[in-house]
């Protein structure tokens, strides 16, 4: 880092203007392929943590111009604005010494590639408050794929970053931006609260396993629509940590709100709650979401061991073409930190509802399948037509160790979910009330003004 010159202070009015600071994010790199340590003339990339000074004269704002910028890991700071012009394109150095190794989540133990440390993410926070990050749709890519082929062969002693991750932060907002091929996960928001992401392209190989778009990790109150994500895993995926890691840490991701959504996931789902849930995840809603070509439309996944509890899961207005599955539950995905997780720890699964569907084009409409001795309950689907493929599964809803009911749903269902009331369609139980980040308004700018 070069250490910038203090600047000055503006004279402050008894109504301060937001001061701005202009930089330049990142190495200039003409040529994408090249390290951060062969560029003959560098940029270096601004001290964030100086701009944290002007946080009582309104914020401060980063702009990123038209151009292709080359840049390593960097850490945002509070009542923080990022911005990228529309032909901005910030690239992710492929290099493995520009991102520094930090400590696994407290909630999972471990990386989730491999033992021990992880790669931080390309943007980074930590206890931040009032972060906006934004643009004219410009354009984050991870330049993932050297990542993936060292993953694939088992050749990273970390686990892969994040595009990226922001940690024990509130009021945070990630609008209007396109993402590409994240070394992993996306946009990953854990142990924060009043979040707000809208407007995301997200776009990585269908082929490439990890490569989550937006995954929710022990948050309260997020918002997330108006997002369209191509993705080789989960285009959502809601987590709150794993097995007695997450169990001892104990925060789960509730007041989640998701809307407007199009995935398109071949071999995954549209929204998954968990595996990763051992925290408790409750008051999901999500609707008006499109799916193509997708594995599973909703996923609820969890096993033996994890303990938590999925809850309170409210889905309608879901419209699905070319699908294996559109309802999918399991109790048996079976990965686990380590040896030392409790097998007495159940995950309790209830109150799951899904209405107002149509799915065209479907393998399987349902596989159900719960845990011996720990059913999932109080499970409605009501109001849902699903089309078959032309070679559908021969058993069409396999459903064991669950219970709930079904009304106005094509095919027949199991029989552990009979119809409610024969020729009357019933509707599940949603709430008729809000959660408060839908109140919250979308900002181009974080501002600010202090009383003198």
């Amino acid at each position: 880092m070069v250490a910038l010159p203090e600047p000055p202070m503006p004279n402050i009015p008894s109504e301060p203007p937001i001061y701005i600071l202009i930089a330049i994010v990142a190495t200039m790199a003409t040529v994408a392929e090249k390290s951060l340590s062969t560029q003959p003339y560098r940029v270096e990339l601004i001290q964030l943590s100086q701009l944290s000074r002007f946080a009582d004269y309104g914020g401060s704002l980063l702009f990123v111009p038209a151009g292709r910028w080359l840049t390593g890991s960097f850490n945002l700071t509070s009542h923080f604005t990022l911005f990228l012009h529309r032909d901005a394109v910030l690239l992710a150095s492929q290099e493995e010494s520009d991102y520094e190794v930090i400590e696994p989540l407290p909630s999972y133990g471990r990386g989730r590639d491999t033992d021990g440390g992880r790669f931080i993410s390309l943007l980074f926070g930590s206890n931040l408050t009032d972060v906006v990050i934004t643009g004219e749709n410009g354009t984050i890519d991870g330049q993932g794929e050297p990542w993936w082929g060292k993953f694939k062969r088992g050749e990273l002693k970390y686990t892969r970053p994040y595009l990226i991750e922001i940690m024990h932060s509130d009021g945070i907002q990630i609008s209007n931006l396109t993402f590409l091929n994240s070394p992993s996960w996306h946009i990953h928001p854990v142990y924060s609260s009043n979040i707000v992401i809208q407007g995301l392209t997200i776009l990585a190989p269908v082929t490439v396993p990890n490569t989550d778009g937006i995954n929710p990790d022990s948050c309260t109150n997020t918002r997330i629509e108006d997002c369209h994500i191509v993705s080789g895993d989960d285009c959502i995926a809601v987590k709150s940590g794993w097995d007695q890691y997450g169990i001892n840490y104990g925060m789960p991701t509730k007041q989640l709100l998701i809307r407007r959504l199009t995935c398109i996931s071949p071999d995954s789902a549209v929204i998954a709650l968990g595996s990763e849930m051992s925290g408790g995840i409750e008051d999901v809603r999500a609707e008006d979401i499109v799916a193509i070509n997708s594995e599973s439309g909703i996923r609820i996944k969890t096993a033996i061991g994890r303990g938590g509890y999925v809850k309170d899961v409210y889905v309608r207005g879901m419209t699905m073409q070319t699908m294996k599955y559109v309802f999918w539950m399991t109790g048996s995905y079976g990965s686990h930190p380590d040896e030392h997780y409790d097998p007495n720890a159940l995950p309790v699964i209830q109150n799951i509802n899904y209405q107002d569907m149509v799915a065209e084009n479907v393998t399987m409409p349902a596989q159900l399948a719960g845990i011996t001795g720990d059913q999932f309950t109080g499970i409605c689907i009501s109001n849902v037509t699903i089309t078959l493929s032309k070679k559908p599964k021969k058993v069409l809803w396999n459903c064991t160790d669950v219970s709930g009911y079904t009304s106005g749903v094509t095919p027949e269902p199991c029989q552990l979910l009979p119809e409610k009331q024969p020729g009357t369609v019933v509707p599940c139980n949603f709430p008729e009330s809000s959660i408060p980040i839908d109140e919250v308004k979308l900002q181009r700018c974080y501002s600010r003004r202090r009383l003198m």
